[in-house]
């Protein structure tokens, strides 16, 4: 099933340079997120290209709309605007359902009924070593079920992850590369983060599934985004070639730290613009501290 929009004409218009914010609406912004923002705003202003707000919030257990409206507040206090309608996930899940779809037809999917905690076991008895800020990769446990127990325990009510069979997604694609700005041309490899949850039973889309088909139906062409998701970019790339979606360059800036080099958390409150702003802070003020003096 083809996803809503013309992507050749997507493709057409990947040769502006469009850029995107897309926060999750857990917490107030902070400095790290000023930094963020900052690389994807000024990219496209410098280019005379698009810069989006999106608003990431299939988490539904976590995200709540005060945060969401106090992320636009402060980023217009910033001094950031944006181009068009912010995109808002929740409003979008049939476009993630189109795509599971396609790559259900395709038989890439398979359900998962492991906890984490059986995850983390079978894993330590294999004696691998954790892997990524995630975790250790998923043993493939539930890769091999029969399909009468699969749908046994799909009707029985078992909680369950949509996972992606990467060794056979990516047999699938064959060989991939993406272009980032610093790290050069890159060749794909999602090898090493296993077999990906793309949806859970109470969540319609994985962060790995929804960013790569928003990121094609925006029509971004320039990725910018923190070094920590580097290597999630292996897995679009992968889930790009799968869906026929165009591929954008990317920018993985490096993390803005405090004195202790340590990254920014929501967490941090005494540093989120809602606080520095109480504090008698003026946006170009902050603006410096988030590394960018004008």
């Amino acid at each position: 099933m083809a996803l809503p929009l013309s992507l050749a004409k997507l493709a057409g218009a990947m040769n502006a340079v469009v850029t995107r914010f897309a926060p999750s609406p857990t917490g107030r912004l902070h400095l790290g997120h000023a930094h963020s923002a900052l690389v994807g705003w000024r990219a496209a202003r410098a280019a005379g290209g698009r810069f989006l707000l999106r608003i990431e919030d299939i988490d539904r257990g976590r995200c709540r709309p005060e945060f969401a409206a106090a992320i636009a507040a402060d980023l217009a206090w910033l001094g950031l605007d944006w181009d068009g309608a912010v995109r808002v996930q929740s409003e979008h899940f049939a476009d993630y359902r189109r795509a599971l779809d396609r790559l259900e037809a395709q038989g890439l999917l398979y359900p998962c009924f492991c906890t984490r905690a059986a995850i983390k076991a079978e894993v330590a008895r294999a004696g691998a070593a954790p892997h990524g800020a995630e975790g250790p990769p998923y043993p493939g446990t539930c890769r091999g079920l029969a399909p009468a127990e699969r749908a046994a325990r799909l009707r029985a009510g078992e909680a369950w992850a949509l996972r992606l069979d990467l060794a056979k997604a990516a047999a699938r694609a064959g060989a991939l590369w993406w272009q980032d700005e610093s790290a050069g041309r890159v060749a794909c490899d999602p090898a090493p983060q296993g077999d990906v949850v793309l949806a859970r039973k109470d969540t319609p889309a994985s962060y790995h599934l929804a960013v790569t088909i928003d990121d094609a139906l925006q029509g971004v062409s320039l990725v910018t985004r923190g070094q920590d998701l580097f290597d999630a970019t292996h897995v679009h790339r992968l889930l790009q070639a799968l869906l026929d979606l165009p591929v954008p360059r990317y920018r993985h800036h490096p993390l803005l730290l405090d004195a202790a080099g340590r990254r920014y958390a929501k967490r941090d409150r005494a540093l989120t613009l809602e606080a520095l702003r109480q504090a008698g802070r003026t946006p170009p003020e902050v603006r410096a501290m988030a590394g960018f003096p004008d």
